[in-house]
């Protein structure tokens, strides 16, 4: 009986070639065959370390019918090493469909650890790495990326965007207008040696890129909403409203007399005894 391979999937340099662990050299040496996003990329990799391993493409345009061949290999006995252009597989890349053909067939998956843009630049910037979200880049499609730009109006951790430099000011502009003037910093060509953070509330960097051109892909870091401002705003758009049409709002929802009282009383930040009174005096309790 044959048995299977394994997948490695190996982060690899974002930028600076040193930035590769021993152990991802001697996988990517020891491998059967090494399934690289873009060949022409990461065979500059190789040559720097004298590897000589088999290349093959795997990339978005070609993740199902290549994957079909990959697993093929795998399940033959072909250990493969999963690389992308820069960084760990499987974020914001091809990698993550080939992964999930592994465990559907009962390939082993490793992961070797290495450099990652989205931690990097979290890092780099400072802001708030207690806590936080990766997004990616957004949808290009305009309907899906309101939604994920009206979600993030109340998201208090901080949150991690990747972004080309053509769509950058637009991009900028965008968060701008959905979560107003925030802090954030846009982080550019990480680990080479043009490396720039530019940190400052999202005003002044839309201000800055308008006259400095953006050059080299982006990590965007964005600071998380304030609870206390939250907190404001809920109140204040509350107010906008008289309690009882609130109250009835809430009755209407599907909250029973009791629950909607509460729930009003916490949205307007006064007491559940302030709610009540004011409602008698309309005949609404």
């Amino acid at each position: 009986m044959i048995m299977a391979g394994k997948l490695y999937v190996c982060a690899t340099p974002i930028g600076n070639l040193e930035d590769i662990t021993l152990r991802c050299l001697e996988v990517l040496k020891s491998v059967d065959m090494i399934a690289a996003e873009d060949t022409r990329n990461t065979v500059k990799l190789l040559n720097s370390y004298n590897i000589k391993t088999p290349l093959t493409s795997y990339h978005k345009f070609n993740e199902e019918s290549k994957g079909r061949r990959l697993m093929e290999e795998l399940e033959g006995g072909a250990d493969i090493a999963l690389v992308s252009d820069a960084g760990m597989p499987g974020i914001s890349d091809p990698g993550e469909v080939l992964i999930n053909m592994c465990h559907e067939a009962g390939i082993d998956v490793v992961v070797v650890p290495g450099a990652s843009a989205c931690i990097t630049a979290l890092v780099l910037s400072g802001i708030g790495g207690r806590s936080f979200i990766f997004e990616g880049f957004l949808p290009l499609d305009r309907h899906m990326r309101r939604e994920v730009l009206d979600r993030l109006k109340e998201e208090t951790r901080t949150v991690i965007f990747y972004e080309a430099p053509h769509h950058l000011k637009e991009t900028l502009r965008e968060l701008y207008r959905s979560v107003g003037d925030r802090e954030a910093a846009a982080v550019r060509e990480l680990t080479k040696k043009h490396e720039e953070i530019k940190r400052m509330k999202l005003s002044r960097l839309i201000d800055y890129f308008d006259e400095n051109e953006p050059r080299g892909e982006f990590v965007i870091v964005l600071k998380g909403a304030d609870h206390a401002e939250i907190k404001r705003e809920r109140i204040k758009a509350a107010e906008s409203i008289p309690i009882e049409q609130h109250y009835a709002d809430l009755i209407e929802k599907g909250l029973d007399r009791k629950a909607a009282m509460k729930q009003c009383a916490k949205e307007r930040g006064i007491s559940k005894k302030e709610v009540y009174a004011e409602l008698v005096s309309h005949n609404k309790a």
